[in-house]
């Protein structure tokens, strides 16, 4: 890689005009069946497009999102990665992550797409019992990265342990 495509493959700065500087903003690209960047779930608050294959998705903070990334050589695939992120709020500690500014809280984070595929269909099995998954309770993403981590399956996210997590966010209100 040379010139101004090298940094932008390490998640370099992105465009200057970015709106809500109290957002997390996440660069997306798309090139068919070369580099795929994209959100698997979370509610964009904001976007902006910068050509034809790439975009800019702004989340407020607090929003859970999934970022999933995906690129390939000549040779087959270099990368194949999901994380699960929490965007912060102004002034909270947060990790970096490629082509997440300025970061947030990883909840998740698995490679390799055999793993990312289990986790996708993990995401599919809670849509599929009518819960969005940016809904989920934290802890839950963090049991699937544990377990995953581990070599173990996570267990299935019920409605009983949504409704619980639903009534301790509410008395913490």
């Amino acid at each position: 890689m040379t010139g101004t495509a090298a940094p932008r493959m390490r998640g370099g700065p992105l465009p200057s005009a970015l709106p809500h500087d109290s957002m997390t903003h996440v660069e997306l690209t798309w090139i068919e069946k070369k580099i795929e960047y994209w959100i698997r779930f979370g509610r964009e608050a904001h976007e902006q497009i910068l050509d034809r294959r790439r975009r800019v998705v702004s989340f407020r903070p607090n929003t859970v999102f999934a970022f999933v990334r995906w690129a390939a050589n000549d040779f087959g695939t270099i990368i194949s990665r999901i994380d699960i992120v929490r965007a912060v709020e102004p002034g909270e500690p947060y990790q970096t992550l490629p082509f997440v500014r300025p970061g947030g809280e990883i909840l998740l984070r698995i490679d390799g797409w055999p793993k990312v595929e289990d986790v996708l269909r993990h995401v599919d099995a809670i849509e599929a019992i009518d819960i969005e998954a940016d809904a989920v309770s934290p802890e839950h993403w963090r049991h699937v990265h544990n377990r995953m981590a581990a070599g173990h399956q996570p267990r299935p996210y019920t409605l009983d342990q949504h409704r619980a997590f639903l009534l301790r966010r509410r008395t913490r209100s």
